[in-house]
């Protein structure tokens, strides 16, 4: 499989509610010295941005069935979500990057109705962000 390809995906899951992660993914490729730094960099940029819109949209569809037997979060769940916005606002997703916390922060923005363009722009950052710190480690130790 294309390295590139298998950065994309394994970066796609490892945004959404699956576990999964894709730094030693992205570690491995760049370590293997054949792709461009600045390539893994947006490749797994982009894949991580997608996995999150992915979760966006499950949270701003997935109310339609809260009140079923299977819907997977309580309404407890929905409040301490709303607080959480309420107090930090979308500026929180700036952490969507942080491990366990990330992938429910995304999917509550959806849920919540955060503008797509905003939470597009500010998962972009994080997740960019991130990436970038990972690949200058990488980089200083390779």
């Amino acid at each position: 499989m294309n390295g590139y390809l298998g950065l994309f995906l394994s970066a796609f899951l490892a945004a959404t509610l699956l576990p999964f992660s894709s730094e030693a993914v992205l570690a491995g490729l760049l370590s293997a010295d054949r792709y461009s730094m600045w390539g893994l960099w947006a490749v797994a940029t982009a894949g991580n941005t997608l996995g999150a819109i992915v979760n966006w949209v499950l949270g701003r569809w997935c109310l339609h069935w809260q009140h079923s037997k299977w819907f997977p979060f309580k309404e407890g769940d929905l409040d301490k979500a709303d607080k959480w916005f309420a107090k930090w606002g979308v500026w929180s997703l700036l952490l969507s990057w942080v491990p366990i916390i990330g992938d429910p922060i995304t999917f509550a923005a959806g849920f919540l109705r955060v503008h797509f363009g905003l939470f597009t722009l500010l998962v972009l950052i994080a997740k960019g962000g991130r990436y970038m710190v990972v690949l200058a480690v990488v980089n200083q130790f390779s």
